[in-house]
């Protein structure tokens, strides 16, 4: 590291600690060449990938639209804001895990919906309508027959 000093193009490190919370690193330096001490702070940067939407622009992740569409699809749902916030953690999660630089914003959909399916099935069907366009009542059936999954569905009246 460059001495903020001297500029010097080397420092050496004297002494190094892990923050209390172990998210951060302090290190403490010393310049060679003028004598001088200083801190650093070495943090983790996640950077999340961008967003490659469905006519090919590309755009920042933006936290704020993730939390819209949770909050879109849970209104006056009986789901708590902590159960909220951490299936959103779960999708920065996957995201970060993917390695990728772009994501599609098509594969952000499929997570928040796998996240909705286990928080609430109402909130599911609602941001499934959206997110696949749904065009009429046989979407819906279609949605609400995935919901009960091959064992659950009902047999049809006998008359």
């Amino acid at each position: 590291m460059k001495c903020p000093f001297c500029n010097a193009p080397d420092t050496s490190v004297i002494d190094s600690r892990v923050s209390e919370e172990g998210d951060r690193i302090r290190r403490r330096r010393r310049c060679p060449n003028c004598d001088k001490r200083f801190t650093t702070y070495e943090t983790v940067e996640l950077r999340l990938p961008q967003v490659v939407k469905q006519d090919g622009n590309r755009a920042e992740f933006d936290r704020e639209k993730l939390r819209t569409g949770f909050m879109r699809a849970l209104h006056k749902r009986p789901v708590s804001a902590e159960d909220v916030e951490a299936a959103m953690s779960r999708v920065i999660q996957k995201l970060l895990s993917l390695g990728e630089r772009e994501v599609a914003s098509h594969k952000i959909g499929e997570m928040v919906m796998e996240e909705l399916y286990k928080l609430d099935k109402v909130a599911y069907i609602r941001f499934a309508s959206v997110y696949r366009s749904f065009q009429g009542a046989a979407d819906f059936d279609d949605a609400i027959r995935e919901l009960q999954g091959p064992d659950n569905r009902k047999e049809p009246d006998k008359a």
